[in-house]
């Protein structure tokens, strides 16, 4: 089956830079993005492709490219679902806020309403792909509201994880380390893999296409983030041992990075890991072991979440102890909020929680990051639901310019790690500080030699 109409239900983080990577790599193929989010598909669709409402390296241009031309950004969900015969299922799944499993298993309400709209909707057979990453065997579930509440169309359920970094996304679509695909064994349900493997086919080398069961795939994504998760907090545990013993964290992680089994990705100690998708699958994880009653397997995996929460909590009390034991009242700068460089997203980002920290310590803090807004940031500080709106708004200013934040400041707090804080006039900001003038490095990212020559008390994490 030769595929040339696929629509994919959700235009976020995932969904859109997929899709806009698949329209321009298959230019035969329609591709409509749909969203209920009018204010999304408008940004979508915005003239200037700079306002498109993801920031990643790259997008800007391959949006540019397909848009119009077999790529298109619509509202209109039923009619794309009735048109296609591909559908990649792409929206949230965050960890549920509500009832049995709250705080650890995924929330799968979005999931379920796209499988019944889908079925209510078709009237062709169909092939539905599972983008959004999902807890073991969702894929049975997907097939049983698809095949009881449908129109007597046959559905072929297919997992394909994604595998992005946010910062370089474009890059591992166009480049992937591999494309995994899981589906059922049956002849229907590998007619079904070989109709993705062709779409991918038309830019990945087939060598790097792995087809596998459904289950497998699905459990593969959870490792995938469980295994790149743990290594973070396994560095971040022995930065505080660095610590005490006056070993350096990052000589250590180039020792052991430099053994082959090992390798040295993923091995930088910093403030911590955040993102939409490591602490969520790990907690899913820990809710799927349980379920099965490997409570040990559970206990394994959860302390990963338990390290990474430890070394955010780490740092904001640093913060306080080397101020003097009070930060109130004190200006605090922070550098950075969204969770990585060369990404807008802020979901779990370290940032979120050290500033909720220093807040309740009655710190003022000025906020600077070039790529995430004002309302967003104090979004993400009334979502955690510590204080009234209000409250989070007199405390936290967000600024023009790193200059302003950093002017009259008592500390600096380096929460992301944009290249340019590297090549700012450190100089101009030590000048205008209050001394003693502190800097912390949670990401490791700065001359730690020449700011304490200007003057800096500088800490870094690990050393």
């Amino acid at each position: 089956m030769k595929i040339t109409k696929i629509c994919c239900i959700g235009a976020g983080y995932v969904g859109g830079p997929t899709m806009a990577v698949i329209a321009q790599k298959c230019p035969d193929i329609k591709v409509t993005v749909v969203d209920l989010n009018e204010a999304r598909i408008a940004a979508w669709n915005d003239k200037d492709t700079n306002n498109i409402p993801i920031y990643e390296p790259g997008l800007a241009e391959v949006v540019a490219e397909a848009r119009g031309r077999n790529l298109f950004f619509s509202t209109e969900v039923e009619k794309a679902i009735d048109e296609a015969e591909m559908i990649f299922i792409s929206v949230n799944t965050p960890t549920k806020t509500y009832g049995s499993g709250k705080g650890m298993a995924a929330d799968l309400k979005y999931i379920e309403l796209c499988a019944r709209q889908i079925a209510r909707v078709s009237k062709s057979n169909k092939i539905v792909v599972e983008k959004s990453t999902l807890p073991v065997r969702t894929a049975e579930a997907i097939k049983n509201i698809l095949d009881n509440t449908g129109n007597g169309v046959r559905f072929q359920i297919l997992s394909n994880p994604e595998f992005l970094a946010e910062g370089t996304a474009v890059q591992d679509l166009l480049n992937p380390d591999r494309i995994l695909i899981g589906g059922d064994t049956t002849e229907e349900g590998q007619n079904a893999i070989n109709a993705l493997v062709d779409v991918y086919a038309n830019w990945v080398a087939k060598e790097r296409i792995l087809t596998t069961n459904l289950w497998s795939s699905e459990l593969s994504k959870l490792t995938a983030n469980a295994f790149l998760a743990q290594r973070v907090s396994s560095i971040n545990a022995l930065s505080e041992l660095c610590e005490k013993t006056g070993a350096d964290v990052s000589e250590v992680a180039k020792a052991i990075g430099m053994d082959s089994r090992i390798g040295p990705k993923f091995l930088k100690a910093s403030v911590g890991f955040g993102g939409s998708c490591f602490q969520k699958d790990i907690l899913n994880l820990v809710y799927i072991a349980k379920a099965y009653g490997l409570n040990e397997v559970a206990d394994y995996w959860e302390q990963v979440i338990i390290m990474n929460d430890h070394q955010k909590r780490r740092f904001s009390h640093k913060i306080v102890t080397t101020l003097y034991n009070t930060v109130s009242g004190k200006k605090i700068a922070f550098l950075g909020w969204a969770f990585k460089k060369d990404t807008n997203d802020t979901r779990e980002s370290a940032a979120i929680y050290v500033a909720d920290d220093l807040i309740n310590e009655q710190a003022e803090l000025y906020v600077f990051d070039p790529k995430v807004a004002e309302g967003q940031i104090l979004s993400d500080l009334n979502y955690l639901d510590s204080r009234t709106a209000e409250e989070n708004k007199k405390q936290v200013t967000v600024a023009a310019s790193p200059y302003e934040a950093c002017k009259d400041a008592h500390a600096i707090a380096v929460l992301t790690e944009w290249d340019e804080f590297r090549d700012y006039d450190w100089k101009k900001i030590y000048d205008n500080m209050m001394k003693p003038a502190f800097v912390f490095d949670g990401r490791n990212i700065l001359d730690a030699k020449q700011l304490t020559e200007m003057g800096f008390i500088y800490k870094g994490i690990g050393s």
